[in-house]
């Protein structure tokens, strides 16, 4: 039994009550100043608009993507900022690096780098569409050569108004969906589709 009156116990309960609403708001605070940095600076968030990556990705799909310690590999799908050509940031893939030689046989719809053809299971169908492109073509330094995968509905390096892409205009790699767009064929989101990205 304590010898506290009714106002120093409702005092003190108040004090508590004060003490646990600041511990509450001090976690949120923190909670909030993380996600905001990971945000700012690890990951990003950014919509796939257009078609021209189907059938990995489809039109609103939302992406995860970062460039933290990222340095482009042959196969990842990046998004990239172009905005002499769209203010739109773009998701293509990447088919080569600098220093390696793009040929594409449209006849067959074949993609070569550095003589070899690629084996391309995500793609849409073979490359048919030239658009401007005149191989073979050696991807300059500090560059990269990227295709969508919906090779005959993609606009990409074949295009001069995109050619190869200067790696500072890469905001990230794509890592996963995290809300997937509306399937234009049956027109509802397939949730399923959550996940790493390929």
């Amino acid at each position: 039994m304590t010898n506290e009156t009714w106002p120093e116990i409702k005092k003190r309960n108040m004090i508590e009550r004060r003490g646990e609403i600041f511990d509450w708001v001090q976690s949120l605070v923190v909670a909030l100043l993380i996600c905001v940095l990971t945000f700012t600076f690890l990951i990003r968030e950014v919509s796939v608009s257009g078609t021209s990556m189907l059938n990995t990705l489809y039109h609103g799909d939302r992406l995860l993507i970062s460039d933290l310690f990222y340095t482009p590999k042959q196969g990842d799908i990046v998004v990239l900022r172009k905005e002499s050509f769209s203010v739109d940031p773009l998701v293509k893939r990447v088919i080569a690096l600098a220093g390696q030689t793009v040929d594409i046989d449209f006849d067959e719809g074949i993609v070569y780098v550095d003589g070899e053809p690629l084996d391309e299971p995500y793609i849409a169908e073979p490359t048919h569409r030239r658009i401007d492109f005149e191989g073979p073509m050696e991807v300059p330094e500090g560059c990269v050569f990227v295709l969508g995968d919906n090779r005959n509905g993609s606009t990409d390096s074949r295009d001069i108004r995109i050619g190869c892409i200067d790696v500072r205009l890469i905001m990230g790699k794509a890592l996963m969906i995290l809300i997937p767009g509306t399937d234009i064929d049956e027109e509802h989101r397939d949730w399923s589709r959550i996940g790493a990205v390929r």
